[in-house]
């Protein structure tokens, strides 16, 4: 058995609150930076989702991405991350544009459309990705975008691909496939 072969997360662990102190770091910019990533898809007024913010890495440049006329939605299952987020959102001024909403670990448990959703290096600790994929299309609005990126360190090709292949069976398409450092990544939507 090879490592393309094992799923990445098998006991479908997500990442611990705490760990995420090492992704959330200036350094980190120069790997990604959060508005070249995302602001050729999030513009002033967008309604946007950021699925497994961990404490807020891009949701907070998503939150001055939208302006104030937009809304930002952070979806986690851990209240630690959310406590996190808040904490960081209110020091850089921009917590009245990002609602913390704290899932299960079987539904994102919300019904709000959304111009754009990230899903950034989390996709692989879904259990059932099917489920996953037909939530957020469902909260996805006509024409909005979905960011799927996944850690290439940790992720391998062929398992990207076959959670790829769960968005495309219920009904998105590839858009286009960005380049993101260190990462897979695939910019999903409605039709061709």
């Amino acid at each position: 058995m090879t490592s393309e072969d094992v799923t990445p997360n098998p006991k479908n662990r997500v990442c611990p609150w705490w760990l995420c102190f090492t992704f959330d770091n200036p350094l980190r910019k120069l790997l990604h930076n959060p508005e070249a990533i995302l602001s050729p898809y999030v513009h002033p007024g967008d309604r946007v989702i950021d699925i497994g913010p961990g404490m807020g890495y891009f949701t907070i440049p998503l939150a001055r991405l939208v302006g104030p006329e937009g809304h930002v939605i952070a979806i986690d299952v851990q209240e630690k991350m959310l406590s996190a987020l808040r904490s960081r959102a209110k020091k850089h001024g921009v917590s009245e544009r990002i609602e913390g909403y704290l899932a299960s670990q079987k539904s994102l448990g919300i019904h709000e459309k959304a111009d754009f959703i990230l899903t950034f290096w989390m996709a692989h600790e879904v259990p059932d990705q099917s489920l996953f994929f037909r939530e957020v299309r469902d909260l996805l609005k006509p024409g909005g975008l979905l960011l799927l990126a996944e850690p290439i360190m940790h992720v391998s090709q062929k398992y990207f691909l076959r959670t790829l292949q769960s968005a495309i069976e219920i009904g998105l398409a590839v858009k286009e496939s960005p380049k993101i450092r260190l990462s897979h990544s695939v910019l999903l939507g409605f039709g061709k």
